[in-house]
């Protein structure tokens, strides 16, 4: 009887999910039930896969609308019918095209060529003949006027029209009718008060008893029969076989032959002297595959990858798919099965219905390129095929109401104003989105409120837009839309309304074709080097680049102007490289050195403080505890606590005696502790006894969707009986059966560890002997862990200078500049040195390059200033490569129509240093010679040479260009424990440290100043951290005595009783203008002697007496005592403890440069919440745990940066 069901994915309409619309179907005795969502069919695999469970025969159809007004209603006879229906929608979800209008002759005869599918057309259809498939609907509010009308006449083509959106019929009271009340208005996005009468459904659209419905149509019978009729015609039915497309090339014979011949080849390829086991593995496989139907699937993933690397794309094949020897074989993965003795039916077993999956990784600037090859292929997007031409479509998501966006849509709607808004949805703590707000949960709430948060609550996990799976493509051998409509999205590749989950239980396999930014800084740092010229490493007497190492660290050769894919020069002496030889790198002892001290900054997947944290706690150095320590890194295995059992028993064997017998057996590997999510197999299979298909189903289960199925629940008492019967000791299946759900918060396969750690062993090898040309790939590539500053930061801790944008030397992103560059490179490609005679010349040629030729240098790219837009940045660059350098600012606004703000933008960031000009006289000299009309297009021959006037001095501050830098790149350049309050005691004294070479070089008047910092290596004798603090009178150090020392200064002045003493807070209490700061830290980077030097008490500190003020180098030599750590803040993460209470974990870089860790527990991190990026004072505990030290924080104090000088003191 019911023709016209809502669910929820009739988004912002709908309130029912598909299985709760069936509950209430049956409640009302209903046996036909049609599932019509509102321009969208995402619904529908559920609905029909679910209606069974409660004795309902699904019918599959479309609502289509035009905006409020309903146009039809489809409904399916068939599945054929059903693609009909997709067909007739996907158009107008694609590319906007008009739907068929009914009233219309076309518009008809569209709808009449849809034969395998009925439309149901409202009541105020204008009277014309019916095409077969056509009825009028009639609800029962229309019955009143229906012998009035025209279609009286014509019974035979009268349905029973009655819509279904609600439970019940709650009318304007509370309920599921407020609740669709509150949808639409989002969906308007207006007040709730505003919102049209047609843009809501009647209160009345629920189910209805047999006996109510009989008797509303009492004087119609006849409706309810045709409408019976009509629903016995229609049948929809998904049995979840394969649907994948069946052939790669012209037939199976020739697929089947195709993929033979290819593994084979690479068999020989891959194992030259292929042992008889590996023979065994290779034809086992390509028997399961053949048997599967899988032939055509591994091909096409082939195709895909070999596409690629004609293309130059770099790729990663990883997930269960690395478990294959075949695709090992076939190019699509890197990780040998062999190697690490890989489980295959964790990917393909004939005991497993759900088809396999590839997961391939591409680098983010490549991946749509790879999309359209796949979808050029598959789909024939001509006009006369149409959507039914389309083989080939993403996969989407649904994105679901959570607290913090339900709370402001609501709020919105009901008209609360901001600041309310912001204090139900957030509360007091920034960590509050997720969950309800301490405002929320008060109860000083007017009506409104409350209303908002009672709704809210009844919104959160209900759908209201589609998302698009991050890369997952299916490519089916029948049209897409015989499954579902199609959309488009902005990027223009067309989306499936399916599911990840929904297309597993169609029978859809899906094709991850992913983009990540490591490949991208791989291969951008595998071309620079490659351009790098100068003699081989082979020729240095080093080990050859192919297929492994090159230089080491300060043989860097000199070179011309290097730009990242910018060089416009062939540089002699090209090296091969061979990023992919894996085998090498595994044995180099600089990358073993890396992971052992968890130096991975900057690193695929290994840089995460928590990753570098678990490397050195590992020790890691060989490439198998690189792997699990990928894994049990992951949130399944960290937070069931197996991570820590794993560090355990892998640095003490005698934890692994005793580990349970049963599962030491099955894991030999990992110590008994389940890491992979084959273990999970393993031990369901092995200590649960149950067979493979259930134990695949247990591992794919564990996700909040599939684990309410009752398929789930029965292996999950299964599960339990079993291990009962095998007698396990008691507690035990328990304990099991936890972490196993602990997989639910993500784990990888083996496989998948194995394909991270390959690309990670490919950026360690490069960071190791390319550091420079791999840190400018990772700052241009965007996507690392940390900021661009500590990027850069760790390109000075590799000896490069770091250089502001300059518009002569910049290029779009940041670049590099060998050290030794005496040249400039002018439009025409060549190379002339510039004549020291021509002074404006040499002033652009000592920007371009260090005039002591000491330093490699990079610099920031013009896209990195802030506010600079895009055309600025082209017309600078396209310019300059042109018409050659710019000689000064006169010459610059000549040749680029420059905005006058564009201008100052570029003065105020640095750009035009190279004139040899302080920026208060470029910015006077820009407000007299700016005149964008004067611009020509090739530039004049003469130039008229404007007079400069005679100024009086104009003074630069240099603390200035710090806070230039902050606003424009969003850090500063410079130390930035220079820039806080008493902060020149933090930096070395340039003095008195011989031979010492700064990271930065001072950017005006200082020809041949040291830098900031100094250079890593060669420093024999390597300074110290500390000086003595106590008992050598007149020695300085990092801290003077904070008490009883009259006139004392130190890190915080006390806050109480001592007038006028100035520490690093003012006194809260009572200290009129009171100056903060006084920190004397006199020598941070002081000589090697004084730093290493400590006296008998301070040895002796103990949390009782005052903190002793350390650096990170000195953090094991004070384990378990109070100190004092200043550090600039690079990360602060939050994390949630099991009780719920929030706690951080923070990242540091102290005075001396180097990093170190921090833990803020929930007490002290409410206390002491971070305030935003800038230098921190932390006092704590320092702590170690297998060899890494971190300080468990007790009081966090941020220190204020220094006044700016332009406008005046604090």
């Amino acid at each position: 009887m019911f023709l016209n069901a809502h669910s929820w994915f009739s988004f912002k309409y709908g309130i029912l999910a598909p299985e709760a619309l069936l509950e209430e179907a049956a409640k009302a005795g209903v046996r036909t039930l049609a599932l019509t969502d509102i321009h969208n069919t995402a619904g529908i695999p559920d609905f029909v896969r679910l209606a069974a469970n409660h004795s309902i025969r699904p019918v599959a159809g479309i609502e289509f609308r035009l905006g409020p007004r309903l146009l039809y209603i489809g409904l399916a006879k068939n599945n054929n019918g059903y693609q009909q229906l997709n067909e007739l929608l996907s158009p107008h979800l694609l590319d906007g095209e008009a739907l068929p209008d009914p009233s219309t002759v076309l518009g008809a005869a569209t709808l009449c060529a849809c034969d395998e599918a009925f439309f149901i057309l409202p009541f105020s259809t204008p009277p014309r003949t019916l095409h077969p498939n056509e009825r009028i609907g009639i609800k029962p509010a229309e019955l009143t006027r229906l012998p009035f009308s025209p279609w009286a006449k014509r019974p035979k083509d009268l349905v029973a029209l009655l819509p279904v959106t609600f439970r019940h019929n709650t009318g304007p009271g509370p309920g599921d009718f407020n609740s669709h009340r509150l949808l639409r208005t989002m969906a308007g996005n207006t007040l709730i008060s505003l919102l049209p009468a047609e843009e809501l459904a009647d209160p009345a659209d629920c189910f209805r008893s047999e006996e109510e419905v009989r008797h509303s149509y009492r004087d119609f019978p006849e409706l309810l029969r045709n409408t019976e009729q009509l629903l016995e015609q229609c049948h929809i039915a998904f049995d979840g076989s394969d649907k994948t497309r069946k052939v790669f090339g012209k037939n199976t014979a020739e697929d089947r032959e195709r993929l033979h011949r290819d593994t084979l080849e690479g068999l020989h390829r891959r194992y030259p002297n292929a042992a008889p086991k590996v023979l065994a593995r290779m034809e086992h496989e390509l028997d399961v595959i053949e048997r599967m139907g899988f032939i055509s699937y591994f091909l096409i993933n082939q195709d895909i990858v070999r596409h690629a690397q004609h293309r130059g794309f770099f790729h990663v094949g990883r997930g269960s798919g690395a478990n294959s020897l075949v695709a090992y074989c076939l190019g699509i993965t890197d990780v040998d099965p062999i190697e690490l003795n890989l489980y295959f039916e964790r990917f393909i077993s004939t005991a497993r219905k759900k088809p396999p999956d590839f997961d391939i990784d591409f680098s983010w600037k490549d991946r749509d390129e790879v999309f359209k090859y796949v979808f050029d292929k598959y789909n024939d997007a001509s006009s006369a095929s149409g959507s039914a031409g389309f083989h080939a479509a993403q996969v989407a998501t649904y994105t679901t109401f959570q607290w913090r966006g339900a709370v402001r849509e609501l709020g919105k709607a009901v008209g609360l104003p901001p600041e309310e808004i912001d204090a139900l949805s957030e509360g007091r703590s920034r960590y509050g989105g997720g969950k309800p707000s301490e405002q929320a949960g008060s109860g000083n709430l007017d009506k409104v409120a409350q209303a908002v948060v009672r709704y809210a609550k009844k919104l959160i996990g209900m759908p209201h837009q589609f998302g698009i799976h991050v890369g997952g493509i299916v490519i089916t051998d029948r049209p897409v839309t015989h499954y579902g409509a199609l959309f488009r999205p902005p990027k223009g590749f067309p989306v499936v309304q399916l599911s990840l989950l929904e297309c597993e239980d169609l029978g859809l396999h899906k094709f991850d074709i992913l983009s990540q930014r490591g490949l991208g800084h791989i291969r951008d740092a595998v071309e620079m080097v490659a351009l790098t010229p100068g003699p081989s490493p082979k020729e240095r007497g080093g080990m050859p680049l192919t297929p492994a190492l090159s230089r080491g660290e300060g043989e860097m050769a000199e070179c011309d102007v290097l730009v990242l894919r910018t060089c416009t020069v062939d540089p002699p002496g090209r090296h091969p490289l061979d990023i992919h030889n894996i085998a090498a790198f595994k044995q180099d002892p600089a990358i073993k050195e890396l992971l052992r001290t968890g130096d991975t900054v900057g690193c695929f997947y290994v840089e995460s403080p928590a990753m570098r944290m678990l490397l050195k706690k590992l020790r890691v150095e060989d490439y198998l505890t690189l792997v699990a320590a990928s894994s049990i890194i992951r949130p399944g295995v960290a937070e069931s606590g197996m991570m820590r059992e794993y560090i355990l028993r892998h640095n003490d064997p005698g934890r692994v005696k005793r580990a349970p017998k049963e599962l030491l057996e099955i894991m030999p590997e990992t110590y008994g502790v389940m890491v992979y999510q084959e273990d999970v197999l393993k031990v369901a299979h092995l200590y649960a006894g149950l067979d493979l298909e259930e134990a695949d189903l247990l591992r794919r289960g564990m996700t909040a969707r599939f684990r309410e199925r009752p398929e789930f629940r029965a292996v999950q008492e299964k599960f339990f009986a079993n291990c009962k019967a095998k007698g396990h000791p008691a507690g035990q299946p328990e304990e099991v059966w936890r972490q196993i759900e602990s997989f639910a918060s993500f784990s990888f396969a083996k496989g998948h560890s194995a394909s991270y750690a390959v690309e990670s062993y490919q950026s360690l090898w490069l960071k190791a002997h390319h550091p420079l040309e791999f840190m400018v790939a990772v700052a241009n590539n965007f996507g690392g862990f940390y900021s661009l500053e500590f990027y850069l930061h760790e390109a000075r801790r590799h000896g490069a200078v770091i250089e502001a944008p300059c518009v002569n030397v910049s290029e779009e992103l940041c670049s590099l500049v060998r050290s030794g560059d005496q040249m400039i490179r002018r439009s025409d490609d060549q190379i002339m040195e510039m004549p020291a005679a021509d002074s404006r010349a040499q002033e652009l040629h000592t920007c371009t390059v260090d005039p002591l030729g000491r330093h490699d240098s990079i610099y920031l790219g013009l896209a990195n200033i802030k506010s600079l837009t895009a055309e600025t940045v082209q017309l600078l660059l396209h310019e300059r490569r042109r018409h050659g350098p710019f000689l000064d600012l006169e010459d610059l606004l000549h040749r680029v129509p420059l905005p006058l703000e564009q201008a100052r933008i570029l003065v105020r960031a640095g750009a035009l240093r190279f004139t040899g000009k302080s920026k208060p006289q470029l910015l006077w000299d820009l407000t007299l010679l700016h005149n964008p009309a004067s611009v020509t297009a090739d530039g004049d021959l003469f130039i008229t040479k404007v007079e400069e006037p005679m100024l009086p001095e104009l003074h630069h501050y240099p603390l200035a260009d710090a806070y230039d830098e902050l606003e424009l790149l969003g850090f500063p350049l410079c130390d930035p424990f220079g820039l806080v309050e008493g902060g020149e005691g933090f930096m070395r004294r340039r003095e008195g440290a011989k031979g010492a070479e700064g990271l930065t070089r001072r950017r005006e008047g200082a020809k041949g100043a040291e830098g900031l910092t100094r250079r890593r290596e060669g420093a024999k004798g390597a300074e110290g951290l500390t000086r003595r603090r106590e008992g050598a009178k007149g020695a300085e150090g990092f801290t003077r005595r904070r008490e009883d020392a009259k006139g004392a200064e130190g890190l915080t002045r006390r806050r109480e009783g001592a007038k006028g003493a100035e520490g690093l807070t003012r006194r809260r209490e009572g200290a009129k203008a009171g100056r903060v700061i006084s920190c004397q830290l006199s020598v941070a980077r002081a000589t090697s002697d004084d730093l290493r030097r400590t006296t008998d008490n301070e040895q002796r500190a103990t949390n009782n007496q005052q903190p002793t003020t350390i650096l990170k180098h000195d953090m094991p030599h004070h384990i378990g005592k109070r100190v004092i750590m200043l550090g600039y803040m690079v990360h602060v993460k939050p994390a949630s403890t099991r009780t719920g209470e929030w706690m951080s974990f923070g990242s540091f870089i102290d005075p001396a440069g180097e990093l170190w860790d921090s833990t803020q527990f929930p007490s002290v991190a409410a206390r002491f919440p971070f305030r935003g990026r800038g230098v921190y004072r932390l006092i704590g505990v320092v702590e170690e745990e297998f060899g890494h030290c971190s300080l468990r924080t007790q009081v966090v104090e941020k220190l204020p940066w220094k006044a700016d000088p332009r406008y005046g003191s604090a």
